[in-house]
């Protein structure tokens, strides 16, 4: 084992440290309010939410929406660094790749919670019922399963084949240490791999295959959220520049959430030579050029719905950016576009107490977008009633912050039992720089 790959798989075999152990605890604590949330749920209904007529959709769908954004943020990047061979890959993808597929498994709880007899979800699957019944295939409820599956599948594929050989190499440390209970464990997982010419050049097609799937199956994952949207009859949510606004605009929360979890783990771990100076510097330029584009997004918005928007959309736009929904819409724009502008001077863009809270917070200001669109969207009275205005219940927040416990339970699990880094793309770059020394 090369003296670079010990401190990965050492923090991946050594018992957790006491800071690993609090923070399983409070993220486990969070993982029982999330159960507590779901059991009131199935119990009470969905009316111990704050939805009501017309706001049908609250957090349930503001959530989903965020999570599916940083899942489909992450597997962009991670799948990219993988299509151009970019030496980012080594630092990064093995966490970008876990962010993504933590997200997805907290975005899947909501299509089936929404539903308000959440275990009747398989009537969404195409199955031959008795009845002879279908489901309705022109619901965006089944499109949320098939969405969600796809998804689910996809993401777990890409994680997992990058992972097979890191996964025989503590087989291997871990028979050495007599552990073979473990290194059973780490063996079938890693399905046979002997590290021979034909498994890596079986390891890197498949690898770059289903790198390849991953890009149309994010376009197609937010478009399928923003279509559920048209298929409403709110005149506010039928503009075509809602897939685009709604991937653009998610780019920074992935980014945002890669780029917190690198800076912890680098200096949790003590493996600043693996996620270099180097490394971060271009996260977070990265992080700045998403920012950026999630910035055009929005003045085309405000170009179009001030200059050229006519009618219902030029009412949305109203309500969106001046009305009782100004504060989260500005606030998604001060969060995910201005604030990471700030990673252009080059002094704060190795510094963890900048760069944690600048990525953390621009995931929340693509939360607030969210919140300004799905709410907002519902905000101007449209029958000579009066609308209640949504208001959100305590069982919506504790579903929310479960979620989010959820998500960090699953990557402080991901980072005790396997590498955080790529082991086998660390030999690779040095056995390449060994070659180039060599030569000169």
């Amino acid at each position: 084992m090369s003296v670079s790959t010990r401190p990965v798989v050492a923090a991946t075999l050594r018992p957790g440290a006491w800071g690993f152990r609090l923070g399983l605890l409070l993220a486990l604590a969070g993982v029982a309010v999330l159960a507590a949330a779901i059991a009131a749920l199935l119990v009470l209904g969905i009316g111990v939410w704050g939805n009501n007529i017309p706001h049908v959709w609250g957090f349930d769908l503001i959530a989903y929406a965020w999570w599916i954004g940083i899942a489909n943020a992450a597997s962009l990047f991670a799948a990219v660094l993988v299509l151009r061979r970019h030496g980012l890959r080594t630092a990064v993808n093995r966490f970008a790749e876990a962010v993504a597929l933590a997200a997805v498994l907290a975005s899947a709880l909501y299509p089936i919670l929404h539903l308000g007899r959440p275990w009747l979800f398989h009537w969404t699957v195409a199955y031959p019922a008795t009845t002879g019944l279908w489901p309705q295939f022109g619901s965006p409820l089944v499109w949320d399963f098939w969405g969600i599956m796809a998804h689910v599948i996809v993401t777990a594929l890409f994680w997992y084949i990058g992972l097979i050989p890191d996964l025989a190499t503590l087989r291997d440390r871990t028979a050495t240490q007599g552990r073979l209970g473990l290194a059973r464990t780490y063996g079938l997982f890693a399905l046979g791999w002997r590290g021979s010419v034909v498994h890596w050049h079986r390891h890197q097609a498949a690898y770059r295959l289903v790198a390849a799937l991953v890009l149309p199956l994010l376009l197609s994952a937010q478009t399928v959220v923003a279509l559920e949207f048209a298929t409403t009859l709110v005149p506010a949510w039928h503009q075509a520049r809602l897939p685009v606004h709604m991937v653009v605009t998610g780019l920074p929360s992935g980014l945002g959430v890669v780029l917190a979890m690198a800076a912890v783990l680098r200096h949790a771990l003590s493996i600043e030579r693996i996620i270099d100076d180097t490394d971060m510097d271009l996260l977070a330029r990265l992080l700045a050029c998403a920012a950026l584009a999630s910035g055009a997004a929005y003045a085309h918005e405000i170009f179009t719905g001030l200059v050229f928007a006519k009618g219902a959309a030029q009412e949305a736009f109203t309500a969106r950016a001046f009305g009782a929904g100004a504060p989260a819409y500005w606030g998604a724009i001060l969060l995910s576009v201005l604030l990471p502008q700030l990673l252009w001077r080059p002094g704060l863009r190795l510094r963890a107490a900048v760069l944690i809270p600048v990525g953390l917070l621009a995931a929340a200001g693509v939360w607030l977008d969210r919140w300004s669109l799905v709410v907002g969207g519902l905000l101007r009275e449209r029958l000579p009633t009066h609308a209640v205005a949504y208001v959100p219940t305590a069982a919506e927040w504790a579903l929310l912050a479960g979620s989010a416990a959820l998500f960090g339970a699953v990557l402080l699990l991901f980072g005790r039992a396997i590498p955080v880094v790529a082991i086998f793309e660390i030999r690779h770059e040095e056995s390449l720089e060994d070659v180039a020394e060599e030569e000169r």
